[in-house]
């Protein structure tokens, strides 16, 4: 590190410290006791829930007010937002790909544009079909939630919602001539539509809860549009209460599934898990309203995913086989008690399966890193060599043609489109042009800590290459753990780089509650279980700083939505670890789920307050619960976006109020506020651009210098 660079970040610090002696605005007390099996929990922020209060947009404003004027105040602030500009404009994001028809279709922002669009490619020609900045007014955007095509690529089902709300509006579109039809169907964020083959109408799922509120993802329900009937008059196909044979919870969501050259339908039933709940029926009898769901798989079979083709209905299933296994049955006869093993477990774990018309693609994982295999008529099974070790976000393929497309990207390797052709070779498609980003100077690491019971937990470094081990170095380690999702696997690091180059390390925790080896992974970090996630987020950072790549006042630690819960419980239980810490639309108060509209689908997960077992799992992850007055807490920054749909604001708002009233560290906690913006799905990129600017220039001010 150089002198000047030394001197900067101790000139950030010094400023940080003059702008917090300003005191942020205090928070109106108004405590509320709740008594849980004979426990007491006091709520000083209650009032935080209600959006209605008088005093909550004041409070989020002011909070806001002073956030900038400490994080517009620092001197790297500038530098790091032209090098985060430059490094985001350079590159052409590919978020998902699609094969129907003789068309190729995919989801891109191209370089130095603000926001995702939708391409088809067909005949050698690429044209511009959905573009959601065109509805962008100056004081609000839109974007683009979801998508999907007919079978033979002539119409398309898409998703639009304004300011990052993602309650989104369907639209239908004539591929051929770009024109949008007249329909329009409200309430469709989780659409999920299925197409039938011919292209003449889809199922779809439909909320029926207000925005807003605890009901919100509750009593959804399937429903068939056909092309050019009014929408208010679409068949509901499932709904609770509708089928007497078919019963269910409110929060799981039933979605039909129709699929190319098969006579039948699937119903699937989905909540929070990755499991789901399968049944089949006639394809006929279902549009006719008059199906009668014969059972495949239950919840307990933890089937994950299914492909039907005709006849033959194939299932990746997880019971007894936690990495995963494809098992075949007949459509006449679906029950998984009867089902044969196709593709056995092995060390990797399966993520999903596509088909084409030379067999199943299977896309799988190990530790990690994306792998990709192909399962031919024959049964054989082969796996597709790539071109390096990084992540398969993505595969597509149509039953009607050979070969398959996916998305590969690395930590210094931009994600692209691949083809992968009927022998298993790979090409770049070329459809997601390369940018100027020279990647030489950096370099990555893979490393494994030791957690206290001895689980091997794997973690990710990229840094400059040269770095010294004398503990001087700042670093940034982010961490997820829910779900079963596999969070932080290869990506190209993009505007991260601009930190990277400030000499900072950016380290990602595969910590237990993820999916990295299967569903073992995921209950070692579920429910009772969920300690883990911030105990192996611990464990990594001691590991680091033990080997000399940083110390406690130079470490930072960050987590997004339900990462949340391991940055705050680590925050809470070893606050001497780190200098700063960063929740991005935080998780801090899970106790109090039942308040927000995506709170009562994520009981699977986190477990229910009405049971004892459950409170006592939802207490254990509360952070805002965990924080203690006259803690000697480090520098905390929370963000939190008002349209925010899965993590209501009020999480990171009362966690703010907590640690500003409760710390005695002298320590600023800042809470940023974007007006017009969610979860981060329908973020523009100039809006990530400036978040990521704040981010990295209050990390620095906490972690250089000293």
């Amino acid at each position: 590190m150089s002198g000047l660079v030394r001197l900067l970040g101790g000139a950030a610090l010094m400023l940080v410290t003059a702008a917090v002696a300003a005191a942020p605005p205090v928070a109106r007390v108004e405590a509320v006791t709740d008594t849980h099996f004979g426990e007491k929990v006091v709520d000083r922020y209650r009032w935080m829930e209600n959006d209605k209060d008088p005093d909550w947009l004041p409070f989020l404003k002011n909070q806001n007010a002073h956030t900038r004027s400490v994080l517009d105040t620092l001197p790297l602030r500038g530098e790091l937002l032209a090098r985060i500009q430059q490094l985001s404009g350079d590159v052409t994001a590919v978020s998902r790909i699609e094969r129907a028809g003789a068309r190729t279709f995919y989801q891109q922002r191209p370089a130095g544009t603000n926001n995702f669009k939708l391409f088809v490619h067909e005949n050698g020609k690429t044209r511009l079909l959905v573009d959601p900045t065109t509805l962008d007014t100056a004081t609000s955007h839109y974007s683009l939630d979801w998508w999907g095509a007919s079978p033979d690529g002539s119409k398309l089902a898409y998703g639009l919602s304004k300011d990052g709300s993602e309650d989104s509006v369907l639209h239908i579109m004539d591929v051929a001539s770009g024109a949008i039809l007249p329909e329009r169907i409200a309430n469709t964020q989780n659409a999920s539509p299925s197409w039938l083959e011919d292209g003449s109408g889809f199922f779809y799922n439909q909320l029926t809860g207000k925005v807003n509120t605890p009901e919100r993802y509750l009593d959804s329900r399937a429903r068939f549009h056909r092309i050019g009937d009014d929408p208010a008059r679409d068949r509901i196909v499932m709904a609770r209460g509708l089928d007497r044979a078919v019963k269910y919870e409110n929060i799981q969501m039933p979605i039909v599934v129709a699929t190319p050259h098969s006579r039948h339908a699937l119903l699937i039933l989905a909540d929070v898990r990755q499991e789901t709940r399968v049944l089949i029926a006639p394809l006929q009898d279902v549009l006719k309203g008059r199906a009668r769901w014969t059972a495949v798989a239950d919840f307990a079979d933890e089937v994950t995913g299914a492909d039907l083709h005709g006849d033959e209905l194939y299932l990746l299933s997880n019971r007894g086989h936690p990495r995963g296994r494809i098992l075949k049955v007949n459509a006449q006869s679906p029950s998984v008690k009867g089902a044969r093993e196709v593709v056995a477990e092995s060390g990797l774990v399966i993520q999903s399966m596509t088909r084409a018309r030379d067999g199943l693609y299977l896309r799988a994982m190990d530790g990690g890193v994306g792998r990709v295999l192909r399962l031919d008529a024959k049964g054989k099974l082969a796996s597709i060599s790539l071109p390096f070790d990084g992540t398969v976000p993505a595969l597509a393929a149509d039953p009607d043609a050979p070969g398959a497309l996916m998305l590969l990207s690395g930590w210094l390797t931009p994600t692209a489109v691949w083809s992968i052709d009927a022998a298993g070779k790979l090409a770049d498609t070329g459809l997601t042009p390369k940018p100027a980003i020279d990647t030489s100077p950096y370099t990555t690491e893979r490393r494994f800590a030791t957690a206290k019971d001895g689980s091997k937990i794997p973690y990710s470094l990229v840094y400059r290459k040269g770095l010294k081990k004398d503990g001087r170095n700042p670093a940034f380690i982010s961490a997820y753990g829910s779900y079963g999702a596999a969070a932080y696997t290869p990506s190209f690091m993009g505007r991260t780089l601009a930190l990277i180059d400030q000499g900072a390390i950016v380290g990602f925790a595969n910590v237990r509650g993820g999916g990295e080896y299967g569903r073992d992974w995921h209950r070692a970090g579920q429910l009772e279980n969920k300690p883990n996630t911030w105990r192996d987020l611990i464990a990594v950072v001691e590991d680091m700083q033990a080997g000399g790549y940083t110390a406690p006042a130079h470490t930072a630690i960050g987590g997004r939505s339900a990462g949340g819960i391991p940055t705050g419980m680590a925050l809470a239980e070893r606050p001497e670890l780190f200098a700063a810490v960063v929740s991005g639309v935080g998780w801090h108060n899970p106790l109090r789920y039942v308040a927000e509209q995506n709170g009562f689908a994520e009981e699977p997960e986190w477990g229910a307050i009405r049971d004892q077992a459950g409170y006592k799992a939802l207490k254990s992850i509360d952070s805002y619960q965990a924080v203690k007055d006259g803690g000697k807490y480090p520098a905390v920054l929370l963000t939190t976006g008002v349209t925010d749909p899965r993590v209501a604001p009020f999480h990171p708002a009362k966690m703010a109020a907590r640690l500003q009233a409760a710390s005695a560290s002298g320590k600023p906690v800042l809470l940023r506020v974007d007006f017009d913006a969610g979860h981060g799905m329908g973020s523009t990129r100039a809006q990530q651009d400036q978040e990521a600017a704040d981010t990295y220039a209050f990390i620095l001010a906490q972690t250089r210098g000293r």
